[in-house]
């Protein structure tokens, strides 16, 4: 059971830069993932409401850093970073969506984690490899979800599962991997324990 009420979470801010983000202080955990992996059907599955944050039919629309807290505590925040890779839009906007992820991961104090969201059936696009690359230098964990898990059979998502783990065995120290779906909700208690671990700042020591 899970000790934080991720039901609780409501909006907060949005900020376009780093440097408009809320004072950097207390811990927050944020969501990245290529524009259709389902990032935002994750979140809403996890803090059980259908519209915190937004889905849209053409991905790619969210090109702001948006800020969620636990109810009135402001101490433990959601962040909802911008999708990337999908959207039709010119390829400087792209570069500058880049910049502003960069700075956010490499020098957010507050940051606990990276839950990293990929559709199961499309894991690891070029995007994805390239996050993975900046929490490495960031010694920063990071949680994947593979997502849509309902789309493929049982045995199909576990094989998609035991390739991702394969592929990614040099970073095992820093990176845990679980099936998910946010219409079956399968995964979801998983995911709240890994969320609370970070924000409640339960860390192991490193190596273990």
């Amino acid at each position: 059971m899970s000790r934080l009420n991720y039901q609780t979470s409501r909006f907060l801010t949005s900020a376009p830069t780093l440097a408009k983000c809320p004072p950097d202080d207390g811990a927050e955990v944020a969501f990245a993932g290529r524009s259709n992996a389902g990032k935002s059907s994750a979140i809403n599955a996890l803090t059980q409401q259908k519209a915190l944050a937004r889905t849209s039919k053409t991905p790619g629309r969210t090109q702001l850093i948006n800020f969620f807290v636990l109810g009135e505590d402001a101490d433990h925040r959601l962040v909802d970073l911008p999708g990337y890779g999908y959207a039709k839009v010119p390829e400087q906007v792209k570069l500058e969506w880049q910049r502003h992820l960069s700075d956010y991961l490499r020098r957010r104090g507050s940051l606990r984690g990276l839950v990293l969201v990929m559709d199961v059936r499309h894991p690891l696009s070029e995007f994805d490899q390239t996050l993975l690359g900046w929490a490495d230098e960031s010694d920063m964990p990071v949680h994947i979800l593979l997502t849509k898990a309902d789309k493929l059979k049982s045995g199909a998502a576990k094989s998609a599962l035991q390739q991702v783990r394969s592929r990614l065995r040099e970073w095992e120290d820093l990176v845990s991997i679980q099936l998910f779906s946010a219409l079956k909700k399968q995964g979801v208690e998983e995911v709240h324990e890994r969320l609370d671990q970070w924000l409640l700042d339960e860390r192991e020591p490193a190596g273990d």
